[in-house]
This record gives structure tokens, sequence and C-alpha cells, in this order.
């Protein structure tokens, strides 16, 4: 099974879990680039906080997509961590589909809260991804905003067509870590929530059109099979 089929199996949520457990250790995979290549994932209760941490085997954050120049066709590379956590949990509607936490970045186009800029700097968002056979078999996308649309989002949403918010959560990137400092209020109580992590990179429509935003690569899962093995735990 190929990486992004296996990313298509979280949308149901239905694969058995294992046993729980605060992390999720991964063999290194010298065959994948070391800046993506996943080695440890936790994301654990932290006073009023929860910490969202993948470590790589390489340095986080070194590789960045090359910019084209355009919004059409450009790139992103992200660190995903997909979670059991209902959508409406951030401010979108329920039962939208995989709620992520993703920290991203994309050289070509802007879309921090409020008209911000951030395409220069890696930066958190919540994605709710769906399977979309338009963007691969078995592939996942950004859920799309149909055109005349109004659902429920965040406040930070950055008024893209897209199940996509942008709050400014303390990111950091340094050696082999990337680290999200999230108020555990955002999520209400996190325990037992289920995580996995993967790292991969996404591609914007050159038509601009639905689907907009797909998957378009897997770097590498965590748990290697998408099982979200991973509990928020104290």
């Amino acid at each position: 099974m190929n990486a992004l089929s296996l990313l298509a199996c979280l949308a149901a949520l239905i694969l058995p879990c294992a046993a729980a457990a605060q992390a999720i250790t991964s063999p290194p995979q010298p065959a994948e680039t070391a800046a993506f290549d996943i080695v440890r994932t936790d994301v654990r209760s932290e006073g009023a906080d929860v910490v969202f941490t993948v470590q790589v085997r390489g340095e986080a954050g070194e590789v960045k997509p090359k910019a084209v120049g355009q919004f059409a066709g450009s790139a992103v590379f992200s660190y995903v961590w997909p979670t059991s956590l209902d959508s409406a949990s951030v401010g979108f509607e329920s039962d939208q589909g995989i709620l992520a936490l993703a920290v991203t970045f994309h050289p070509d186009f802007d879309d921090a809260a409020y008209g911000g800029v951030n395409r220069h700097v890696w930066h958190p968002h919540w994605v709710v991804l769906v399977p979309d056979e338009a963007c691969g078999p078995g592939a996942l996308k950004v859920r799309d905003i149909p055109a005349g649309t109004t659902p429920r989002v965040p406040a930070t949403w950055p008024n893209v067509p897209l199940l996509i918010d942008s709050p400014d959560y303390p990111t950091r990137l340094g050696g082999d870590l990337v680290t999200v400092r999230i108020p555990a209020g955002v999520i209400g109580a996190p325990e037992g929530v289920r995580f996995d992590g993967v790292t991969s990179a996404l591609l914007v429509n050159a038509n601009l059109h639905a689907p907009l935003l797909c998957i378009s690569d897997v770097f590498d899962v965590a748990s290697g099979d998408l099982s979200l093995p991973g509990r928020i735990q104290p």
C-alpha cells in the first residue's frame, strides 16, 4: 500500500488502535529526506497548553519548496498531526473530515489571518482533510468551500475557499524538532484524543478550481500505517 493510500485510510477513522501511548517512535528511513524522516511524534498536555512535537532525523524545516512566482501550481511542505478531534473543536461545522494540525511553508502566497503575511516563515494551521479521487487514487485534499456557501469557520479563517484556520500559536523549529504550543481550552479536554504524524507536500491546483489544495506526496508516516496509535496524555 502506497503512502497516499495509507493517508486515505484516515478518512473513516475506524482502524484498530494500538495500546495507549503518549508518543509514537518511528524507525529511521535513510531513503527519505532527513528533514522529513520522522523518528518521534508526541502530543501532550502541559499545564494550560497542549504541546505538539515531531522529531525528525535531520534539520527540521531545512528543506522548503521552491518558489514558482505565482499561486496557481505552487507547492506547500508540511509537518502534520492528524487527530481524532471533531472539526467543531476549533470552530468549523461538526463532522467535516479529519482535523489535523499542520506546520507549513509556502513561498508563493500568504494565508495568515486578517490579511497578514506568512509566506516567509513556517507557521501553523488547522486543516480539515477529506478524500478526493480528483487529487489522485486514494489521495486527500483540504476540504473546499463551495461557491455560494457560508459554513461556520473560526475567527482566524484566512478568507480562502478552504476549511483552514490560521491561528497564531507559538511555533518553533530548532535542530531536529518542530513544536507547536496551543491553549488547551481551544480543543477542550484533550486526554485520550488520538493522533499520528505525517510529513507531506501539497499542491495548489494549476487551474485554481476545486480541488484547490491536494496532498500530492507523503514523505513519511509516524505509525507506518496511520492507525493513530498516539494518545494525548498529561
